[in-house]
């Protein structure tokens, strides 16, 4: 469908707290297409709506094959989703597409049960644990206006990158 402009930086706009979506109609599938569409072009792994100017409760997040465990890969497009449950914590490293060259360790819950909405309003139930999990942890905080920077602990776990060494690094 359509690429959009990421918003880029500790801006307002990103600190808004999103509206839960009510209607489940063709605008909906429109945007979470070119959700998706804007993920993909960015290499992202998750994207939240408010990410592209839109305030509404709505994330994407496409998990990788993973060779070693044969796991296939994954795609998530939840609407109004909120954790429902947390367990553990762990530490692990950290960018965002709205947050270009910033790298970080943040601590999350090591697995979490998300309750959210399908696309066509159907209520479901997600277990988490590791990538998965810090990347639901990660897009639910954009729709709260919370930025992965606001959650770092030790200002020495800030890392900034080059463009040029992050396009190495991929």
């Amino acid at each position: 469908m359509a690429v959009r402009r990421i918003l880029t930086g500790d801006i307002p706009k990103l600190r808004v707290k999103s509206k839960k979506v009510r209607v489940f109609d063709k605008s909906l599938k429109k945007l979470i297409q070119d959700m998706l569409d804007t993920m993909r072009a960015a290499n992202g792994l998750g994207l939240a709506a408010i990410q592209i100017g839109v305030p509404l409760r709505v994330i994407v997040i496409e998990m990788p094959p993973d060779e070693e465990t044969s796991n296939k890969g994954k795609l998530y497009t939840l609407v109004n989703p909120e954790i429902a449950k947390m367990e553990g914590e762990e530490e692990g490293e950290e960018g965002c597409l709205s947050l270009p060259g910033i790298i970080g360790e943040v601590k999350r819950a090591a697995s979490v049960v998300v309750e959210a909405q399908t696309p066509n309003g159907k209520w479901v139930r997600v277990r988490a644990e590791g990538l998965l999990a810090r990347a639901f942890q990660h897009e639910i905080d954009h729709l709260n206006g919370i930025l992965f920077i606001d959650r770092i602990e030790d200002p020495h776990k800030i890392h900034y990158i080059e463009q040029t060494e992050l396009a190495q690094a991929i």
